[in-house]
């Protein structure tokens, strides 16, 4: 897809969140809305992946390690062919298998459980790792958020990829400096991520998570240098596309009211125009 067609793609997409989340009476509204950009560019321009052959063993992964935004994931699935649209309407409803995170065994096109956080990275650098040491040329990619990179586990992962010369691995973080209940700034502030990761011998990039053309070029196999893991610092807005969510840390986990919805639905359309 062409940047154009990828940002009326993530619109759309936007307005199913707002949508799903107010339906379900639940969800992670602020981190979708922040996440939504870099998941339309990996699934709709970047990753080879297959909805008829989710198993290919020849796929491109993506661990969605901030497994809170599942929801934004599933759409996309939906959206990319995975899974079917309508389901979508069953969200956090009993029997659904669209849990509030991530299941690998329930949902076509998830890569591994995620939920608890600072665990998705790992998992990505031993998918890394495996493909390097069987000779296979597909990518792994791995979001997580930027109160995530405070746990360190994290930390461990990052040295292992750059000790094993992980030049198939992306790390993107969302950067959209809140976390559940406070600014990163004022819990334990990793900021400026950048430094920290070059430090430890990764290859960074910042960008501006929300432009479809920075995005697709950060994610691009011709910016990777050999022998290094890549980190795209994506620089989001929680809420983003959404006035009263925008940078509002009360909308972590929070469902619109009423009015609320029909508010934020309304400046989603309009966008759209």
């Amino acid at each position: 897809m062409e940047p154009h067609t990828l940002r009326a793609t993530a619109r759309h997409i936007r307005r199913r969140d707002l949508q799903a989340v107010f339906e379900a009476g639940a969800g992670h509204i602020g981190g979708e809305m922040s996440v939504i950009d870099l998941l339309t560019a990996l699934y709709f321009h970047t990753m080879s992946v297959d909805p008829h052959s989710p198993q290919d063993p020849q796929r491109d992964r993506l661990v969605l390690s901030k497994g809170h935004t599942a929801l934004a994931l599933y759409i996309v699935l939906s959206e990319r062919g995975f899974i079917p649209k309508d389901e979508i309407s069953t969200f956090l409803k009993p029997n659904s298998r669209l849990n509030g995170h991530p299941n690998r065994v329930k949902v076509p096109g998830v890569e591994t459980n995620t939920g608890p956080l600072g665990h998705g990275l790992p998992v990505g650098v031993g998918m890394a790792r495996a493909a390097k040491l069987d000779g296979a040329d597909w990518r792994t990619f791995v979001i997580t958020g930027d109160g995530e990179m405070q746990e360190g586990s994290n930390w461990e992962a990052i040295m292992a990829a750059a000790q094993f010369k992980l030049d198939n691995l992306t790390l993107i973080i969302d950067h959209n400096r809140l976390q559940q209940g406070a600014r990163l700034a004022d819990t334990n502030d990793l900021a400026p991520l950048k430094p920290k990761l070059e430090a430890f011998g990764w290859a960074v990039e910042e960008i501006d998570g929300h432009d479809m053309e920075q995005i697709c070029r950060a994610l691009s196999p011709e910016t990777v240098t050999a022998g290094k893991p890549k980190c795209i610092v994506a620089h989001t807005n929680k809420g983003q596309g959404i006035s009263f969510m925008s940078d509002n840390v009360a909308w972590h986990h929070k469902v619109p009211s009423e009015e609320q919805y029909k508010q934020a639905m309304a400046e989603l359309e309009e966008a759209a125009q």
